[in-house]
């Protein structure tokens, strides 16, 4: 088919605004799908996805349209997830399109991620076509939304779209406006085979599938492709596209989207971004990808059964390739064994990664405390990044630490902005301003630690909001802080499983918090054991479990009392004796328990 007949797109909007009920409709409007296959969130492949009702991961498909001026075209759509853990897999998805579908609940109007997503789509120069989504509800107000886009989004109202996915209501408009407003793929300069990689899975049985988008060129079996950034070459096995299932296709033309599988074995071979080129005819330059993304939260994850550590390496291989943000190594702690530092976009992530490691691997894992990366400036002059309490040096050599701080865009009812200015304040945020959105909304933008936001923050926004509120972030670099490292001791040992790096003024209450979660797990010994926090040596929480007690006197019935003191005499200088030499052994479900119960 040729390339002025070949439309790229994808569907971008705030969580729950209808992304894949668009999708679903779009592909039985052009009958890509029969009845027998129809079915609800048709792109969302994993069990997760289906349960949570998110999409986690980007899905493409390809779709044949006979639009009304009597020719066919060929729609590559890519649907793409809405929540702000995911927002690489959308940038991805993006640079493999010229256009976009911007969806807007009727309802519930323009929300952060809404804003966030446009942002992405204008960086990467794509025609976005606004659709109002649900205007079958009764409490749609289509001339208030449309309000909202003119004015936050700078987009005119009559672009607008009015559309129900879910009742089938303006999907006809809808394709016919991606034909007509979405621009073709450009025609290339020359034909040397230029291909982006946006995504890859690892199969089991066929080694990497690569996702790609054709540049110039063309792609078939048995073509030699050269990899730009590794400089390795293979031999391409197969070439096909996404009708929603794999189907195989003689070649890949210019502007298509589809697959390659090529002998590749590892998850180390490919690179999400990366450019693939003909090997006997190369490009001279490589596309341009995305950015490499950075982790922004750290976890340690180990197996709960320490035989269990190289099938946990495993399945942290594979699981990477599905997953460019997901990084991991090795490390061992005193507590909980061997394991590893792994790296997160975000607390929703890293829950997925953890959930899809159980379901996928059969793997049972235990996380530590999530943190992030700290910025320590050193006495000497000396500049080092540490992502593990552990690894944080003495405080006499420490001149500052500085922290990373993000940019919180946030929507919240007029009612509340009361509430959220109290929250920030709390979680050591300044707020940079307020702009009114409409008669009933404002959206707040404030800087904030990203380690204040990353465990509880969303959940007490919604419950602030009673719901109604919607938040964004993007980084924002390093500020200064007065943090200190907070370690647990148990009967004068430290434990490192229990370390975290926290501010200063919050210090104490979570020391308390921790130190009456550990009393409750820990079982009583035979000897008092005292549980403290300490900074630098400074106790500043501490709780005593009572030492369990024999009646050592319960066979002195009568008689002179010195028998009596004398028996317990000798019982308090065998605890004594005991507790010089005692060791306190916490018990693997104490960690799990404290760990589960603090995240």
């Amino acid at each position: 088919m040729s390339t002025e007949l070949t439309r790229n797109f994808s569907i971008i909007a705030h969580i729950d605004h209808g992304k894949t009920t668009l999708s679903d409709r779009l592909l039985e409007s052009t009958q890509t799908i029969t009845q027998r296959e129809k079915q609800d969130q048709l792109l969302d492949s994993m069990d997760l996805e289906r349960e949570r009702g998110i999409t986690i991961k980007s899905h493409p498909v390809t779709m044949k349209y006979p639009a009304k001026d009597g020719k066919t075209y060929q729609l590559n759509l890519l649907d793409t997830p809405g929540h702000v853990d995911f927002s690489y897999e959308v940038s991805r998805s993006l640079a493999a399109c010229e256009g976009a579908l911007l969806l807007v609940d009727a309802a519930q109007g323009v929300e952060a991620q809404t804003v966030a997503n446009v942002h992405l789509a204008d960086k990467q120069n794509l025609t976005v076509i606004p659709v109002i989504n649900k205007i079958d509800l009764p409490a749609a107000d289509v001339p208030k939304v449309k309000k909202q886009i003119e004015d936050i989004i700078a987009i005119p109202a009559e672009e607008a779209i009015e559309a129900s996915a879910k009742m089938g209501i303006g999907i006809e408009d809808i394709l016919e406006a991606i034909v007509a407003r979405v621009p073709a793929p450009d025609e290339p300069e020359d034909d040397k085979l230029r291909a982006l990689v946006f995504d890859s899975v690892f199969d089991t049985y066929r080694g990497v599938v690569s996702y790609v988008r054709v540049i110039s060129g063309e792609i078939k079996r048995g073509t030699p492709i050269k990899m730009m950034s590794t400089g390795k070459t293979y031999e391409v096995k197969e070439t096909g596209v996404f009708t929603p299932k794999m189907q195989a296709r003689d070649r890949l033309v210019t502007g298509d989207v589809g697959y390659l599988i090529a002998n590749m074995k590892t998850s180390t071979e490919v690179k999400i971004g990366d450019t693939i080129t003909d090997s006997r005819f190369p490009c001279e330059a490589p596309l341009p990808g995305f950015k490499e993304i950075q982790p922004m939260v750290f976890a340690g994850i180990y197996p709960v059964a320490s035989d269990d550590f190289e099938q946990l390496k495993l399945a942290m291989g594979k699981l990477q390739i599905n997953d460019a943000a997901f990084t991991y190594q090795a490390e061992s702690s005193a507590a909980l064994g061997f394991g590893f530092r792994c790296g997160f976009l975000g607390l929703l992530h890293m829950e997925i990664v953890q959930e899809r490691l159980r379901r996928e691997f059969d793997m049972d894992v235990i996380s530590t405390y999530p943190g992030v990366i700290y910025k320590v400036k050193m006495t000497d002059g000396e500049e080092i990044e540490v992502d593990n309490p552990s690894y944080l040096p003495e405080p006499q050599l420490i001149e500052e630490i500085r922290e990373p701080v993000v940019r919180v865009f946030i929507m919240v009812p007029n009612e509340n902005i009361g509430d959220m200015m109290q929250l920030v304040a709390e979680k050591r945020g300044e707020l940079e301003n307020t702009e009114t959105i409409d008669s009933a909304r404002v959206m707040l933008k404030a800087i904030l630690p990203l380690n204040e936001i990353l465990v509880d923050f969303n959940d007490k926004l919604k419950s602030v909001t009673r719901g109604y509120g919607s938040m964004d972030y993007e980084h924002a670099g390093y500020r200064a802080a007065k943090l200190v490292k907070m370690e647990m001791m148990i009967s004068g040992e430290p434990v490192d499983a229990f370390s975290t790096i926290v501010h200063r003024d919050k210090a104490e209450a979570r020391g308390r918090h921790l130190a009456a979660k550990l009393k409750e797990v820990i079982p009583q010994q035979m000897f008092q054991v005292a549980i403290q926090a300490t900074i630098g040596g400074k106790i500043i929480a501490r709780e005593t479990i009572r030492a369990m007690r024999k009646n050592v006197t319960a066979k002195c019935y009568g008689g002179d009392i010195t028998r009596k003191r004398k028996l317990l005499e000798k019982q308090k200088e065998g605890k004594k004796r005991m507790k010089a030499i005692g060791k306190v052994n916490i018990p693997q479900e104490a960690f799990i328990q404290v760990l589960k119960t603090s995240n």
